[in-house]
């Protein structure tokens, strides 16, 4: 359904904000699942800080799979085009979310 230069439904947002939030959670919990033997210089609480800011960020970043529906566009390569755009943002956001989670820790 094309929103035509409107800004797309709150649950439409929510729920992008709740799968990049997932998928957040998902891929962070790989990266602190692999670790055996943290480093004492972590602190014992050193997995909240990569829990608690990825899933956020990527959650921001989920939004970004909106784009089309943003931007209004109605014909189908240009809305297309858009989802490629959002898709990559997103995929740079979760990117960056994960380096600002597990700096000084895993990605020291």
């Amino acid at each position: 359904m094309p929103f035509s230069r409107q800004i797309p439904k709150t649950h439409y947002i929510l729920l992008n904000a709740l799968t990049g939030y997932i998928l957040g959670l998902g891929v962070i919990s790989l990266f602190i699942s692999s670790v055996d033997n943290p480093n004492p210089e972590w602190g014992q609480y050193w997995m909240l800080r990569p829990l608690i800011l990825t899933p956020l960020v990527s959650g921001i970043g989920g939004i970004a799979l909106l784009l089309p529906d943003f931007l209004g566009l109605k014909t189908k390569w240009k809305r297309i085009l858009a989802l490629f755009g959002g898709l990559l943002l997103f995929i740079i956001i979760l990117w960056l979310g994960i380096v600002l989670g597990l700096d000084g820790t895993l990605w020291n």
